[in-house]
């Protein structure tokens, strides 16, 4: 049956209102239109069937720092594409940073239509890396392009990637493509965002002065605090992930520790005098 509001044209009338004169038929897009190329986009846009359930809606916000989180999540989705900056969500493994950035992609998909991809750091650099067999039938260029001109890009777990010269040249050349672009990003990572390029736990050891500092101008940085829902009983609740919460705060060391050990490392740090060797870094000037 055709639509009711545009005759599967794609386009409604609107009404003028508040005008004493004749005005011009105007037409806008119809929701229908919005919803099939929602779904047509979303499907391309190569979210995990693990993560194709999540919504900010399901997603369990159990302290400040989740809820924190969630709303940010939540302000970019609703707002989207009025907004100037993306996520960087970091926090320990099983925390939800994956759920919240594929939320946040679909809603955005499927209200506005926009283009959005999902992709796992090393699966994309693997992917590139597929294109150097002469077997293949795609280019370099096949993959990237789409990547660095999404509407809205979603990167997860950044830093997990073996680091190497190529890796630093690829990612960096992604991340600086959209942040001249003003283009809207998700970055979701385990790696704690410590100002100490020595520690292979932390950020900047992952990636680089370079790009690190275009992620704090591109992004908002939001940590998650949490339990790793992965090990979540089976039939288990937010009762039970309060308690593995709790656990792992107890087990696991702080990133005021890590901040402490960064600062040892480093004399000047203690009194604010610390250098962080900009531009330079393991990702290039």
């Amino acid at each position: 049956m055709p639509c009711v509001l545009c005759d599967d044209t794609g386009w409604k009338p609107v009404e003028a209102e508040g005008s004493e004169h004749p005005v011009a038929p105007r037409v806008e897009r119809c929701e229908c239109w919005r919803d099939t190329v929602g779904r047509q986009r979303l499907a391309g846009a190569h979210v995990p069937k693990r993560y194709q359930h999540c919504t900010i809606d399901n997603f369990k916000a159990y302290n400040e720092t989740l809820e924190r989180a969630a709303v940010k999540a939540r302000a970019i989705a609703n707002a989207f594409p009025s907004v100037d900056r993306g996520l960087f969500l970091e926090g320990q493994p099983g925390v939800g940073k994956t759920h919240l950035a594929v939320a946040v992609l679909k809603h955005v998909v499927q209200t506005t239509g926009a283009r959005g991809l999902f992709y796992d750091t090393r699966d994309l650099l693997r992917l590139i890396r597929s294109t150097y067999n002469t077997s293949t039938h795609t280019t370099e260029l096949e993959i990237l392009t789409p990547v660095m001109m999404a509407d809205l890009l979603v990167l997860d777990d950044l830093g997990a990637e073996k680091t190497s010269e190529w890796v630093d040249e690829t990612m960096n050349l992604i991340v600086n493509t959209r942040y001249n672009e003003r283009r809207i990003t998700l970055f979701t990572s385990n790696y704690p965002d410590i100002p100490d390029d020595t520690d292979p736990n932390a950020l900047l050891f992952r990636i680089g002065f370079r790009m690190r500092s275009r992620l704090h101008e591109m992004c908002e940085f939001v940590e998650l605090d949490a339990a790793d829902y992965r090990e979540l009983p089976t039939n288990g609740g937010v009762d039970d992930l309060i308690n593995l919460w709790k656990l792992r705060k107890k087990t696991l060391p702080q990133r005021i520790g890590r901040q402490v050990r960064a600062e040892r490392r480093d004399p000047a740090a203690r009194d604010g005098r610390a250098d962080l060797k900009w531009p330079g870094g393991r990702a290039g000037s």
